[in-house]
């Protein structure tokens, strides 16, 4: 069964993650790339494009990226506390992610971020012996990174021929169709996914591995509460207008203060997006009394990896033509609701499966695959 003794803080943002990525990601699965690149004609959809961009986008896989940092120093405690090899457990989880991850992309959604959360976290587990302080340094320093890699997405976008207007018939035909889209798609998505969020995931990693060392996330440290009262005002009034400088120059109508603007604009998510999520953590966290979600949820907060691969596959049978058929024909504004449908639907489904088994089904997968005893010391027992 699922351990019963979990923070409750960290599932309630796993549970706000889920709902946020599934805003941002549904259009990328549900549309066109003309349609999601293009700034919309109805003033409807505008407004759910702007809104999309200033508060969920690369806010929500942030915080998933904090988490999974957060969830680095909790590993390592749970290895050590079991005398287990804590190196061993997180090279196997690393190594059956990266194959989630491939056969998500292929199979379900090509902006899968699975593997690059196994390569990035591969690397950010030499840092886990690393002090609070150094980790938060190595966080900013990956900010910096970060807006080298938007700068260069920038001069792409800048330089790609104009979108096609068609509806790319691959992902509205059968299934094999849309394993052939995605087989297509991947490279360049990939890339994408390298320098748009590679390094803000990294920092996030860094910046989740210090909280846990520092107890940010323990319902119990009230310092830790009171500091997020204290910086929730400066938070805001940095991070809404970062956010909205972003959204306007990548999603909308743009600055109309000239390409500097734009791309100062453009690059500001780095900084925005880390910054607004803070915010996030700082209401969950203040809030947290008061917070209470559904039992159903909480088990799908603890069950995220099998809650995210479920909304892929529920919006594919929603989308695809081998189910509903419903590819390019919804709006951005219609989506709103599809969206957060799909994310409670994914996360009770997940949720009652986690109930009557434990876990969800990946997550009890990736467990046997991690907890597994190595060979050399099942060769060992039995000599």
């Amino acid at each position: 069964m699922t351990a019963p003794n979990r923070n409750a803080v960290v599932d309630t943002l796993r549970t706000a993650a889920l709902i946020g990525i599934c805003v941002v990601n549904l259009p990328y699965m549900g549309l066109a790339p003309a349609q999601t690149l293009t700034w919309p004609d109805s003033a409807p959809d505008q407004i759910a494009v702007l809104v999309t961009a200033v508060f969920f986008e690369a806010k929500f896989f942030v915080l998933f990226s904090f988490l999974f940092g957060w969830g680095i120093e909790i590993q390592q405690r749970a290895a050590q506390h079991a005398g287990a090899n804590a190196g061993r457990r997180y090279r196997r989880r690393m190594v059956m992610l990266a194959v989630f991850g491939i056969l998500h992309a292929l199979l379900v959604f090509s902006g899968d971020i699975l593997l690059l959360y196994s390569l990035v976290g591969s690397l950010i587990w030499f840092l886990r012996r690393a002090s609070p302080a150094r980790l938060i340094g190595v966080a900013l320093s990956l900010i910096a990174l970060s807006l080298l890699g938007l700068t260069l997405v920038g001069m792409v976008l800048s330089l790609a021929p104009p979108l096609a207007q068609d509806l790319t018939p691959g992902l509205s035909g059968d299934y094999l169709d849309t394993v052939q889209a995605r087989i297509e798609d991947w490279p360049e998505t990939f890339l994408f996914l390298i320098l748009f969020q590679g390094p803000l995931a990294a920092s996030a990693f860094a910046a989740g591995l210090a909280a846990a060392k520092l107890g940010v996330l323990d319902p119990s440290a009230t310092h830790w509460r009171r500091r997020c009262g204290t910086a929730l005002p400066i938070l805001l009034a940095v991070g809404l207008p970062l956010n909205i400088a972003y959204a306007l120059a990548a999603s909308g109508p743009g600055l109309g203060w000239g390409e500097i603007a734009e791309w100062l604009g453009f690059i500001s998510i780095a900084l925005g997006a880390p910054v607004l999520t803070l915010a996030y953590i700082c209401v969950v966290r203040l809030a947290q009394d008061r917070l209470k979600l559904p039992p159903l949820l909480v088990l799908a907060g603890r069950n995220s990896l099998s809650s995210y691969v479920l909304q892929g596959v529920l919006a594919g049978f929603i989308f695809g033509g081998y189910g509903l058929g419903l590819f390019g024909q919804m709006s951005q504004l219609g989506l709103y609701p599809l969206s957060i449908a799909v994310a409670l639907v994914s996360m009770v489904l997940t949720g009652l499966y986690a109930r009557v088994s434990g876990r969800g089904p990946l997550e009890t997968l990736l467990r046997r695959v991690t907890h597994a005893p190595s060979h050399q010391h099942t060769l060992g027992a039995q000599s």
